[in-house]
């Protein structure tokens, strides 16, 4: 299949398998990156004419909440809360959640019935869940990924790596992520600016595994995730080497635009694993 044989797949089927959400038909920002030739050049890299003042970019807010959730609000304050399992912060109740099979550390069978887009990275039913719809100012799609249980078998497509395109940002969380990426797989990405990454190196994919995909996907900005202590931690930025800039912040929260991306790769850690 193509991928724009696929991409098309994936929109339609997202009206017809639904999501809690009206999907909408709209057009993905990393896909056209990904895809341009020659590459577009990054907005916060655009040489602005002088005597002109540079407009002033929107925001991103990424809280690490602990294990693999994050809590994303975007601009117009849509909340995002990643692999959610019941939590996502004292008293928080997001707009939207993403959940993933592997364990139900990274899922919950009760969310809350306040949250009013639940969206499963896997298909109970069998064969792959599809997500592409806009939420205000958010448009979120997701690529499947086969997951091992925990009698070694597999389990294909109980994973999703989700897309969050907002302000011009195009961020992913890869989920429970428990092998290489294909190529269709990368394909079907397109350019990501933030990448969230599990780097315990065992009940995920190995750390050696997961730099070189880091490497393949060129993120500018890597948030670690799913490292359970100092220890783990310390064992993947030892396997980073030089091509990426290492930052320990004392928040657990950070704000980024297009204009605050590092200029190149820069694994920042956000305490709470």
């Amino acid at each position: 299949m193509t991928f724009l044989t696929r991409l098309t797949v994936a929109i339609v089927a997202s009206f017809l398998l639904g999501s809690g959400a009206l999907a909408q038909v709209t057009e993905s920002r990393c896909l056209a990156i990904a895809q341009a030739a020659p590459k577009i050049v990054p907005v916060a890299y655009i040489r602005v004419q002088e005597g002109l003042e540079s407009p002033v970019a929107e925001e991103v807010t990424i809280r690490f909440v602990g294990h693999s959730t994050f809590l994303i609000t975007s601009p117009e304050g849509v909340t995002i809360a990643t692999d959610y399992n019941g939590y996502a912060g004292p008293g928080v109740i997001p707009r939207v959640i993403t959940m993933n099979h592997a364990h139900t550390s990274h899922y919950t069978d009760a969310p809350d019935p306040r949250i009013e887009y639940v969206l499963r990275g896997w298909d109970a039913a069998g064969g792959k869940a599809v997500h592409h719809l806009q939420i205000g100012d958010v448009l979120i799609r997701n690529v499947t990924t086969d997951i091992r249980t925990f009698g070694g078998l597999r389990e294909a497509d109980g994973n999703s790596i989700f897309i969050f395109e907002i302000a011009n940002l195009c961020i992913g969380h890869v989920g429970h992520l428990h092998h290489v990426l294909a190529t269709e797989d990368l394909n079907f990405l397109g350019q990501l600016d933030v990448v969230m990454v599990p780097v315990d190196g065992s009940m995920t994919m190995s750390q050696d595994a997961m730099v070189e995909t880091l490497k393949v996907v060129k993120a500018r900005l890597i948030l670690p995730m799913h490292y359970f202590g100092a220890a783990t931690l310390n064992r993947f930025l030892l396997r980073l080497g030089e091509d990426f800039e290492v930052e320990l912040s004392g928040l657990p929260e950070i704000t980024v635009s297009t204009q605050t991306l590092p200029p190149s790769p820069k694994v920042l850690v956000l305490p709470g694993f």
